[in-house]
């Protein structure tokens, strides 16, 4: 049983997610505002938060800020906030996916299962680790070292990177990735490709503005590259 912490200072709202989510057998816990769901990421352990940015004594991104510092734990931002800024800097920040207000609870539903499945899904054999001149992947342990250094990936980040590995040097579509990262639901969010494929390459390339490894093919996709392949056309 997955254990849920909505975060939401909206008490209708909570009790309307709660209800949804305990049909559904999930355990869940609520919190109605930052400094309780900080304590309750601490204490609880919860598999998934489900975060309002709008919350009266800390701002919700600085709360994720928080949550992003100690834990990997998924993280789905529910907000008001429409504004394709506050969406690119929650995930910027390593949010999992951003839902806005108002919503459907299945469309909801379905998205936390996606975020839920990444973390929980041992059916696909493990990857042998990726290994290049600046960095090593560890996909079984999901360790990235880069410059002798150990640096922490959300688990966003690690499902993308695996996703491209499994096709190293190869073209993998926008749609696909979306779809294979975020779930069937996703196609168009091209957006949210730019903000992790930046995020990765300021955490592993020797120079994000000049990568080598992670590259975009504009308006098709990304390509994962090893070092010494040529035969891969990418612009960052």
């Amino acid at each position: 049983m997955s254990r849920i912490l909505v975060v939401d200072d909206e008490p209708h709202l909570v009790r309307t997610l709660a209800i949804n989510l305990r049909a559904r057998d999930y355990e869940v816990e609520t919190a109605g505002d930052g400094r309780s769901a900080l304590q309750a990421v601490h204490d609880q352990l919860p598999d998934l938060v489900i975060l309002d940015l709008g919350l009266p004594d800390i701002d919700g991104v600085d709360v994720l800020r928080r949550i992003r510092e100690t834990s990997q734990t998924p993280v789905i931002v529910l907000s008001a906030r429409a504004d394709s800024i506050d969406k690119v800097e929650a995930l910027d920040l390593g949010a999992d996916d951003y839902v806005t207000k108002p919503f459907a609870v299945d469309e909801l539903l379905a998205r936390i299962r996606v975020a839920l499945r990444r973390t929980q899904d041992e059916s696909t054999p493990p990857l042998a680790a990726f290994e290049t001149q600046h960095f090593v992947l560890d996909f079984t342990e999901r360790r990235a070292v880069v410059a002798g250094e150990v640096v922490r990936l959300t688990p966003t980040e690690w499902s993308l990177l695996e996703v491209l590995a499994r096709h190293t040097g190869h073209l993998v579509p926008q749609k696909d990735l979306l779809r294979e990262v975020w779930g069937p639901h996703y196609g168009r969010e091209s957006n949210y490709l730019r903000v992790y494929a930046n995020q990765l390459r300021r955490k592993l390339e020797p120079d994000p503005s000049e990568p080598r490894y992670l590259l975009t093919e504009p308006g098709q996709g990304y390509r994962l590259m090893g070092d010494g392949s040529t035969d891969a056309v990418g612009t960052p």
